[in-house]
């Protein structure tokens, strides 16, 4: 082996995050202890990404061990060589419980990091993991490969706010429009825009479309009535109302309105007949029980998930009888996201709540399930994580509000002002 070579000692929870993870470090070697492999069987029976991807890395070491011997370690075709460590996990450093999983990779990532020559990282996704390592000596990194921007700070909010001169302002007026080129700042597609005038106290609110910044369209179809009540909301009702914009995604504190607003715009649409139902669904990773302990059958298991949409029903009218309705007519479905594979959504409108919670290959498996004449949107809030493995910058949804944030079909706002109450929104700053 060459010393320029790195060791990496890849934890389950990567291996679960990323199925792919096991052959993404080329021209390096890979080291997979027992006890990883031990973890990962245990999730094979799960429905949904943990189980797909915990079947494909057994399948993947099944291939493997078919070209020799897994313990000696198999090269594969990326320079990179993977093995299976059976030995060391039982000198588990002192302090440590012998019988926890986690230790016993830790025993076999300090076994190596004192007596390789190469440079030996541990891979986990799991922050506990990594203190325990640093505490231990063992050089430990998260796994980023999805990781698109380095700091909070870089998050796409999908607005600006654009001082100019007066003769834009009135330009903005006269021509309905106002040319991109006419402001020094760059704009993605679909950006939201607050052009204020130097002296003039007007504010013009508009979005980037092509070379062009245009007025809002914001309209609520029908007999059902909104009124947005500040300019973010103005904004988010612009991007759920417009029909060539299939992908919006949305973020913001608690009580900002994202499901309120998002609901009422899906309704609208059906009743108007641009959508044919409505898809409610989230990520089942929750800090509680899973799906599978709780009694009933789908939508009883989905109800506890499903409160805050039926309290916005219950806002808007009063009951919920109108909401069961649709349910018992099938013009509202409520899917786990776990049941979403191998479905395609037509002339729907789907709403993923609680989206920062799923990783960007569970959202990824959900919005290539759209199909024509159909609208989805994610709803988050990326300051609450509930899963263990993800934080603010590598959720899914903040991955693909990254990624999407100059496509023309798709737009992102996010909510900074809560409007459910004072007491909701101070607590949502100060706590």
């Amino acid at each position: 082996m060459q010393h320029d070579r790195k060791v990496f000692i890849l934890d389950t929870s990567v291996l679960l995050y990323d199925k792919d993870s096991i052959h993404s470090f080329p021209d390096n070697d890979v080291i997979i202890p027992l006890a990883v492999l031990d973890e990962v069987d245990r999730f094979k029976e799960k429905r949904g990404i943990l189980g797909e991807y915990a079947r494909y890395v057994n399948r993947f070491l099944d291939d493997q061990r078919k070209k020799g011997n897994l313990h000696e370690g198999i090269a594969l075709k990326n320079g990179q060589t993977i093995r299976v460590e059976i030995n060391h996990s039982n000198n588990v450093p002192a302090g440590l419980d012998p019988f926890v999983p986690d230790n016993r990779i830790i025993a076999v990532a300090d076994y190596f990091t004192k007596n390789l020559m190469q440079k030996v990282v541990v891979i986990t996704k799991d922050i506990n993991f990594r203190v325990k390592c640093d505490a231990l000596g063992i050089e430990s990194e998260d796994y980023y490969k999805d990781r698109i921007i380095s700091s909070e700070n870089q998050i796409y909010t999908g607005q600006s706010q654009i001082y100019v001169d007066d003769e834009i302002i009135h330009r903005f007026y006269e021509k309905g429009f106002l040319e991109k080129n006419k402001i020094s700042e760059d704009l993605f597609e679909n950006q939201f825009v607050v052009l204020k005038g130097y002296s003039d106290s007007t504010s013009l609110l508009g979005v980037a479309r092509g070379d062009k910044i245009e007025p809002l369209v914001s309209n609520i179809w029908d007999a059902i009535k909104l009124n947005a009540r500040n300019k973010e909301q103005k904004f988010a009702l612009d991007a759920l109302t417009r029909e060539d914009i299939p992908l919006v995604t949305m973020t913001g504190i608690a009580g900002s309105g994202k499901t309120f607003l998002t609901l009422m715009s899906a309704l609208s649409g059906l009743n108007q007949k641009k959508y044919e139902r409505i898809i409610i669904t989230r990520s089942m990773q929750t800090v509680g029980k899973e799906i599978g302990f709780l009694p009933g059958d789908i939508k009883d298991k989905m109800d506890p998930w499903m409160s805050p949409i039926a309290d916005n029903f219950r806002h808007a009218f009063k009951d919920l009888s109108y909401f069961d309705l649709m349910v018992e007519k099938g013009e509202i479905e409520v899917a786990p996201m776990s049941f979403i594979r191998g479905r395609t959504f037509s002339n729907a409108f789907l709403i993923v709540d609680e989206s920062q919670n799923s990783t960007i290959h569970e959202l990824k498996t959900v919005i290539t399930r759209m199909g024509e004449g159909s609208k989805i949107v994610l709803l988050g809030d990326v300051e609450q994580i509930d899963t263990p493995y993800i934080d603010t910058l590598s959720n899914g949804l903040t991955i693909v509000v990254e990624k999407f944030k100059n496509s023309e079909i798709a737009s992102h706002i996010t909510l900074t002002k809560g409007e459910r109450s004072k007491l909701a929104t101070l607590a949502s700053r100060i706590i």
